[in-house]
């Protein structure tokens, strides 16, 4: 008789001979420019880190003194006894930092989707109606999760393809009760940016409620204040989602928009009712996080000097960089194998950057992901130019 977990076996013993297998290596020291990862000081590329900020002495600072005043943790959900004034005061803080009404921290980015999604869009359990979700192709995978999570029918329109969406909702609206318009704002594989205002025109038009996920857009676009601000539609997008565990460097997901929509949400949100509050330390260290930012737009204007520096420097090799317009720069190698060879040899050669396959990217679309920061200095970005050309000399790249 057959073991019942050989269905496992088989599947990680595929992986690993098609070289799809996640071999996770260790940090052992805090992110920053440069990291020590397996015990071996190395270049860093490859964090969220955008701004620096996820060892920044402030920031620890505000964690800690909330550590001492408010204790490690909630001990509770939201809605009975895990609400304390400090997620209050980060709310407040966040909203005025995205310019609108309200806004509701929760758990993660990830959670976010999951807590916005189905609230606003499901079936209606009396008479069976459904709605609609009109989703980007290419859309991060906790937005696939929280529309699957709704029951609401999915609706994939072409990647940042105004046309196609308007196409989309003019075909399949009028069989629905409601619709929903969702994309990344900067799409994190490829670092390119949704076309918001052309996608907000369409959705407007048609009456279908709209919702950004600003996690690599925060921090980086719009002077620091993320994708929506970008583009001057500040107050207008009806659900903006935003994580703290990137440009910010700590950890939590935000939800933000109207008082209508956020209290609403509040009230449904299955992350808000049933899985506790953000820590204390968390939750102050985001309020100082945001603070830093807004008091330091030259942080801002650091990584995109260092970003448009490192892209030049990889196309100036020849290396194809895809369509990225932000400080994610992705060097396309297509081969899976071949990206895995060449994220181990940058690492044998001092340099911090990991290689991503399917299911992560389409089949065939394998690259190394550069992940630029305002941490690196220009002599970092030389040095991790060198070793780039390096390997890829060594490869076969060039």
């Amino acid at each position: 008789m057959a073991d019942k977990l050989d269905f496992m076996r088989e599947e990680l013993a595929a992986a690993q001979a098609e070289k799809r297998y996640i071999n996770i290596r260790t940090m052992d020291s805090p992110a920053g420019g440069w990291m020590v990862v397996d015990g071996k000081k190395v270049l860093n590329l490859c964090t969220n880190n955008y701004l620096g900020l996820a060892n920044h002495p402030e920031i620890k600072a505000a964690a800690k003194q909330a550590v001492d005043e408010w204790g490690v943790g909630p001990a509770a959900v939201r809605t009975i006894a895990g609400t304390q004034r400090l997620h209050i005061a980060c709310e407040g803080r966040l909203a005025a930092f995205k310019r609108v009404e309200a806004a509701l921290l929760v758990q993660s980015g990830f959670c976010a989707n999951q807590a916005a999604i189905p609230p606003l869009v499901g079936r209606d359990r009396a008479t069976g109606q459904q709605d609609v979700i009109f989703s980007d192709r290419l859309n991060h995978a906790s937005i696939i999760d929280g529309a699957r999570l709704s029951g609401a029918k999915i609706i994939v329109y072409e990647h940042c393809d105004a046309a196609d969406l308007e196409a989309k909702i003019e075909e399949h609206l009028p069989n629905y009760r409601r619709g929903l318009m969702v994309t990344d704002g900067v799409f994190s594989m490829d670092g390119d940016v949704a076309p918001l205002d052309e996608l907000y025109e369409v959705a407007a038009r048609h009456g279908v409620m709209t919702m950004v996920d600003d996690a690599h857009g925060e921090g980086v676009l719009g002077q620091g204040r993320g994708i929506v601000a970008h583009f001057g539609l500040e107050g207008q997008f009806d659900v903006e989602i935003g994580t703290l565990s990137k440009a910010f460097g700590v950890m939590g997901g935000v939800i933000a928009g109207s008082s209508l929509v956020v209290d609403y949400i509040r009230q449904k949100a299955r992350p808000n009712l049933f899985s506790s509050a953000l820590t204390p330390a968390d939750t102050a260290a985001c309020m100082a996080a945001v603070d830093h930012v807004e008091r330091h737009p030259e942080l801002v204007e650091k990584l995109w000097e260092n970003a448009e520096y490192f892209k030049a420097g990889i196309q100036a090799l020849g290396i194809d960089t895809g369509h990225t317009e932000t400080p994610i720069v992705p060097v396309m190698l297509g081969n899976v194998k071949l990206a895995k060879a060449f994220s181990a040899k940058l690492f044998e050669y001092g340099v911090f950057a990991m290689a991503l396959g399917f299911p992560t990217v389409p089949e065939g679309a394998a690259r190394i992901r550069v992940m630029n920061t305002a941490a690196h200095t220009r002599d970092d970005l030389d040095q991790g130019l060198a070793i780039f050309e390096r390997v890829a000399r060594e490869l076969g790249v060039i």
